[in-house]
């Protein structure tokens, strides 16, 4: 089997992510190109794997890849991965796919229009619990599923946005501990429950970062088309990273994870599933230990000319639920699925009316 080439764009924190991966998966990728504005980020990554660097995706030729993986800042996402479908590259990007719904269907049409292959990351999908529970969801196991709830609470001091030019604003990370901490966890339960949402019912707030203007807290009550109404509550103001908590109650038993070890209950039988793939022991625990699994799994689509299992629509239908979370906040009601996206562009404004909307260009 050929061996694709890949460049990564961006090299920051998560590359250490993709740095593991690529010598993981050095049987179907050469690491050809790694490309960052800071030229000296991009000299050192590339030093791991003896390529070439840039700092800037234009200076890469046409037929020197296959494959682009994009670490960038939220707001790039969209425009670098319609840029490199269009150059005739594959493209696996990292969450959330883009700032608005409207951008995430130009990438969806571009893909269609390049035949090029649109993955998004979702790591925390490719975990032993997740896998079975999903599964047996599925086949009934626990009878119909009526609801689901996920707890999110961590910490991200006012540091950890001092570091970037870009984390804790509306128009480059497009919000707070929704759409960048929070996006795993309700992925996660709309993934697993397979089903399409039919209304959300939430509130965000900013309770303790006065230095930045996004959310730092959010709750929801979100309606699945199947009945199943799902219970969600996020933070970044408790002061330390505990794990992911979420839970399905059926009819029949209950299941769930704490943060990768699967559990539940049957039966009256409790049982633990414990993730069997190696630990990266790369980056902080809550990045998980999956990311050469998806990677493997988006290199075999391309490879098989088989379709990307974590897909650009797949990346949509999870930021919609972000997005309408956000649209409901600030209007104080229930939003029916589909709706028009807007950009919550400042929570103070927001709590004061809809001046706050500002219509996606």
């Amino acid at each position: 089997m050929r061996k694709l080439r890949a460049a990564i764009i961006g090299c920051g924190r998560i590359s250490a992510c993709y740095a593991d991966a690529f010598q993981r998966l050095s049987d179907m990728v050469d690491v050809v190109y790694a490309v960052d504005k800071d030229s000296e980020r991009a000299r050192a990554f590339a030093k791991k794997f003896d390529c070439k660097y840039a700092s800037d995706f234009d200076q890469i030729p046409e037929d020197a890849i296959d494959v682009v993986h994009l670490c960038l800042p939220h707001y790039l996402h969209s425009p670098m991965a319609i840029k490199a479908m269009r150059a005739g590259f594959h493209v696996l990007t990292e969450k959330p796919i883009a700032l608005s719904i409207q951008e995430a269907d130009e990438m969806l049409r571009v893909e269609r229009e390049t035949g090029r292959k649109l993955g998004v990351i979702f790591q925390t999908r490719y975990t032993k619990g997740v896998e079975m529970l999903k599964q047996m969801i599925a086949n009934g196991c626990f009878g119909k599923i009526t609801a689901a709830r996920s707890y999110l609470t961590w910490d991200r001091p006012k540091n950890y946005y001092a570091q970037s030019d870009w984390k804790g604003t509306w128009d480059k990370e497009g919000g707070g501990v929704l759409i960048d901490q929070a996006i795993h966890s309700i992925d996660r339960v709309r993934y697993m429950l397979g089903d399409d949402v039919e209304w959300v019912n939430g509130s965000i707030h900013n309770y303790a970062h006065s230095f930045v203007r996004v959310e730092d807290s959010a709750n929801a009550a979100v309606m699945f088309q199947n009945g199943c109404l799902y219970n969600l509550y996020a933070c970044n103001i408790y002061g330390a990273n505990s794990p992911i908590t979420i839970e399905f109650l059926g009819e029949k038993g209950r299941c769930g994870l704490i943060q990768d070890m699967g559990f539940y209950e049957l039966d009256g039988v409790y049982a633990e599933i414990r993730n069997a793939y190696e630990d990266t022991a790369v980056g902080p625990n809550y990045w998980g230990s999956s990311h050469h699994l998806q990677i493997r799994d988006f290199y075999q689509s391309i490879l098989t000319d088989t379709p990307v299992r974590t897909d650009g629509m797949e990346g949509r239908k999870t930021l919609e639920i972000i997005k309408g979370i956000y649209l409901s906040s600030l209007k104080g009601e229930c939003v029916s699925f589909p709706f028009e996206d807007v950009r919550y562009m400042d929570l103070n404004k927001a709590a004061k009316g809809p001046s706050a909307m500002d219509k996606p260009r």
